[in-house]
């Protein structure tokens, strides 16, 4: 070990201590939604809005959060950072409604939006170049810890105490955080900052917003179909308007000129329709298993570690799988994989074997996990170096995008099977998993337009790590 990277190691374990307590905050919540369901007097099936209020969150102010650390430096960002999510997780953890819930919800995604990538951020320009790869590894670990211990930990809390504890449990992570950041967390700032682009920022965010509440409004049997529409109009008109705006500016938020490169505007439309199936699973299998099988949080958060488990095993055989059949007939063939493993859950019963619903639960552990490796290095790996931070922020943008997505999908089809509930919850959930099957098995007509090609084994496993 160099004397360098020895120096950073202090700032590798704070990154990753944000990394865990975000990435485990968002797995936790999925197991206690019944009891909060219960407690705030809500329908379990209706809960989708909590999920989907903290990724459109995320997504919405990741695009700006490169900026800010680069003009008020990432010491004093990645603090306000940690201050936001965890008085957001105090909030939540205080709150008498669910709307109240939500909008708690969103200060925690507002702080979520800055910690990881203002953290990755701080990484990128403290190690030196021949420790990157080892230090991104590193700081990768947590991402895969958190949705391992989060739904056990989750139902554990919610059965030994309350569905509070599940974000109580992140104000002494965030305050232990906010120790060590004063300490260790480098003050870097652009080396030439460049404007902002305002204009282009407020039309996407809008648009995403927008159109989010209008796939959400669905689900919300009260809401007036005319809103949802002039919501739907509005929000494709800010996202057009800021297509306009980008072709002529000299400096957009994203360049079209990403879109050129049909590596990555084929695998960053594929992973938006990909993921809005993927993101309705954690939210769906703990209700499955808690409302329509009778499970206790406990044991159904224990059920989603073999999802977890092997989707770490998968990500090891994505480099093997692309480097033998290339990148398009991995996707096509998984895509359809993905889809079956989420509509076969509608034939999950109480009276099915465990080790038939665990062998069920790995396996789609295993398929999506491969899928999110080979759609991400599929995009990422024609960009070169100018384009590179931005497409990488524009794909994690997205991928936040598709989960809130994901989440008010699942509670807009929960809702139009709603009918089906007077044969118990178990029909409506059974039905809404075949629809999210439907949904990602629509996505191989993307993948389909992929160049076969052979790929680069290296590239693979820089983003598998």
């Amino acid at each position: 070990m160099t004397a360098s990277y020895a120096s950073i190691r202090p700032l590798l374990w704070l990154v990753s201590l944000a990394i865990f307590m975000q990435m485990l905050d968002s797995t936790i919540v999925n197991t206690a939604l019944p009891a909060m369901a219960r407690s705030l007097g809500e329908s379990p099936l209706q809960m989708q809005s909590v999920v989907f209020s903290y990724a459109l969150a995320v997504a919405t102010f990741i695009p700006a959060s490169g900026w800010i650390a680069d003009r008020f430096g990432t010491r004093r960002t990645f603090l306000i950072a940690i201050i936001l999510f965890t008085l957001g997780s105090l909030a939540c953890a205080l709150a008498q409604s669910l709307h109240q819930l939500v909008a708690a919800r969103v200060l925690q995604g507002i702080g979520g939006a800055m910690l990881l990538p203002v953290g990755r951020l701080a990484v990128m320009r403290s190690v030196p170049r021949e420790d990157f790869l080892r230090a991104m590894s590193f700081i990768a670990i947590p991402a895969l810890i958190g949705p391992l211990i989060g739904p056990t930990l989750g139902g554990w809390l919610v059965e030994v105490a309350s569905w509070h504890w599940v974000f109580l449990i992140n104000l002494p992570i965030g305050i232990i955080g906010y120790g060590v950041a004063m300490k260790v967390m480098p003050d870097h700032y652009a080396v030439h900052r460049s404007r902002f682009d305002l204009r282009g920022y407020l039309m996407l965010a809008f648009g995403m917003v927008v159109l989010s509440l209008a796939l959400d409004g669905i689900s919300g049997m009260g809401t007036p179909h005319a809103l949802v529409m002039l919501m739907t109009v509005a929000g494709l008109a800010a996202l057009v308007g800021y297509w306009l705006h980008a072709a002529n500016s000299t400096a957009p938020l994203f360049s079209l000129a990403l879109f050129r490169v049909p590596s990555y505007r084929i695998g960053i439309l594929g992973n938006l329709f990909s993921r809005i199936g993927s993101s309705a699973m954690p939210l769906l299998i703990p209700l499955l298993l808690q409302v329509g099988m009778g499970m206790s949080p406990m044991n159904a958060g224990l059920m989603m570690i073999p999802v977890a488990a092997a989707g770490m095993v998968a990500k090891r055989l994505a480099v093997k799988l692309v480097e033998r059949f290339g990148y398009r007939r991995v996707l096509m063939a998984n895509t359809v994989l993905v889809g079956l493993a989420m509509a076969s859950f509608a034939l999950m019963s109480p009276d099915q074997p465990l080790g038939w619903r665990l062998l069920q639960l790995a396996l789609f552990g295993a398929v999506n996990s491969l899928q999110f490796t080979v759609m991400n290095t599929v995009t990422l790996r024609d960009l070169d170096v100018g384009f590179a931070s931005s497409g990488n922020s524009l794909l994690s943008m997205v991928m936040m995008l598709a989960a809130g997505f994901g989440a008010a999908a699942a509670g807009s089809l929960l809702a139009a099977f709603a009918p089906l509930e007077t044969h118990g919850a178990t029909a409506a959930l059974h039905a809404t998993f075949v629809c999210v099957g439907a949904i990602t098995l629509t996505s191989t007509l993307i993948f389909w337009q992929l160049p076969d090609t052979g790929p680069d084994p290296k590239q693979i496993e820089e983003v598998a790590e």
